[in-house]
């Protein structure tokens, strides 16, 4: 019987549940079912339908329990960050979860920070400030009142409560805790005196652990609706970026990475936090990585430009795009792809032709000028951050690799390589279930070294690497870029 490991991997846009093993010749895997996962809006704000991601993950565990000859060992679920849910005192759901794209949390830091200084919050915790971070949050729904919080014995960060519904046990796993602003950075593990500021304890939370450690086994209802044994449910790296940080197939510690998806997340790993004046004036955040390290990252407004233009095309193919992108004009028009404006616009179209018009530059006219200009935008962005990471990083940055679902995007990957002035490894592109999956063999006792399971990777899955060139017309599109975006 073949052993596999199954991993449910949810972003911000779509999710998809993979099955897959490591032997000592390589990694195999294959994806067992996809869905999308949409934004519900109603009564003036936005929520998430955890019980229909749920249903998929229970669907993709009912196919895989069908696989002839194969044996789930253990099954991980990793999600976007920050959102959570409450639970009551009779152990149900209380409303669905709010979405980190809900409108209430605006201007929501600067009201908490009239009580809690700034730079206190970050020197305890290191993470970028958004306004959509789970402190504040949960701090608006404390000053709103809000039923659900204020009825809540227990709060479950997205992963966790997922897990909490295959298995009955509450836990909250270390990564995804650190991107809610309410971990503390040295001891890793929740502040108290950060939960005390928004009316909460350590007892509103599961129990706190770890990538790798045991969260329960699934109930004798899951087992009745999938056709599966006990199987345990593992904590991995239970925020997305960390499960796909954990497969980088790096060689060495001289790199960095760029997860890209629906947001493009570019980082280094640390083994200490790097909490100073120069990353808090950048807005730099220290998340909980797997193996004992600390991501030192900046998140960045990522294919969600494009998602939401494709959204009013009727969902034009990528290749499509691509191709008209490439017979444009090169930097005709640049935007800041982290400007508000595109938070969460009606039409993400039409707010990019704003900007352009707001900062004087031509009238985008065509699709893929539109295209264009995000693609550009977003390499120029990513060497705006990378030199910052420079300056912080403990070890020097040799390459970048790009990993997510933007791995796949040849065009955005030679534009990157060209802007940062350094190779561009490509892949692999379903990182998150592969970290995902790569945390849970660990966890069985099939690897002992994490170095040794990045190898693995890097020998099993098909890299791609592009080298920079047109130096001078990129450097100058940079001085431009810098100008525009001011």
């Amino acid at each position: 019987m073949k052993q596999c490991f199954f991993a449910a991997d949810l972003g911000a846009t779509s999710g998809r549940t993979i099955l897959g093993n490591f032997t000592a010749k390589g990694l195999t895997f294959e994806e067992i079912n996809r869905f999308p996962n949409h934004i519900i809006e109603t009564g003036g704000h936005f929520y998430w339908d955890i019980y229909e991601l749920y249903r998929h993950i229970l669907e993709g565990l009912k196919l895989a329990a069908q696989r002839k000859g194969m044996e789930i060992t253990s099954i991980g679920i990793d999600t976007w960050g920050v959102d959570f849910i409450c639970i009551g005192k009779d152990g149900h759901l209380l409303r669905q979860p709010y979405s980190y794209r809900d409108p209430h949390t605006e201007g929501a830091p600067e009201k908490y920070f009239e009580r809690m200084p700034r730079n206190h919050v970050y020197e305890m915790t290191g993470i970028q400030v958004m306004n959509f971070n789970s402190l504040f949050q949960l701090d608006t729904m404390r000053r709103q009142k809000d039923s659900a919080l204020e009825t809540a014995d227990k709060i479950l960060f997205i992963p966790d409560a997922l897990g909490y519904m295959l298995t009955g046990k509450t836990v909250s796993e270390y990564t995804i805790a650190s991107t809610s602003q309410l971990v503390n950075a040295s001891t890793r593990k929740l502040e108290p005196e950060l939960l005390k500021s928004i009316g909460l304890t350590e007892r509103h939370f599961g129990r706190f652990v770890y990538p790798g450690e045991t969260i329960g086994t699934l109930t004798q209802e899951v087992q009745c609706i999938t056709g599966l044994g006990a199987v345990p449910v593992i904590a991995v790296a239970g925020h997305d970026t960390a499960s796909a940080v954990a497969a980088v197939p790096a060689q060495n510690k001289n790199f960095a990475y760029l997860s890209s998806g629906t947001w493009s997340l570019m980082g280094v790993e640390t083994e200490t936090p790097v909490i100073n004046a120069d990353t808090e004036a950048l807005n730099f955040t220290n998340e909980g990585g797997a193996n004992g390290t600390i991501r030192l990252l900046k998140n960045i407004c990522g294919m969600w430009l494009l998602e939401r233009c494709r959204a009013g095309w009727n969902e034009t193919s990528y290749p499509e795009l691509i191709a008209e992108a490439n017979a444009c004009e090169p930097f005709r028009n640049l935007i800041a792809p982290d400007d508000p404006l595109f938070a969460n616009p009606t039409n993400m179209e039409e707010a990019i032709k704003s900007y352009c018009s707001a900062h004087k530059q031509p009238a985008i006219e065509t699709r893929g000028q539109t295209v264009r200009c995000i693609f550009e935008s977003l390499a120029l962005r990513y060497r705006q951050v990378l030199e910052s990471l420079r300056c912080l990083s403990p070890h020097p940055i040799e390459v970048l690799h790009v990993i997510g679902g933007g791995s796949r995007n040849e065009l955005l990957n030679q534009w990157t390589a060209n802007a940062i002035g350094i190779p561009v490894i490509a892949g692999p592109s379903e990182a998150t279930a592969v970290g995902n999956m790569m945390i849970q063999a660990l966890a069985a006792g099939n690897a002992t070294n994490f170095q040794q399971m990045r190898r693995l990777i890097a020998q099993a899955i098909p890299l791609k690497t592009y080298y920079p060139s047109d130096k001078e017309t990129w450097d100058a599109a940079y001085r431009r870029f810098k100008t525009v975006t001011q």
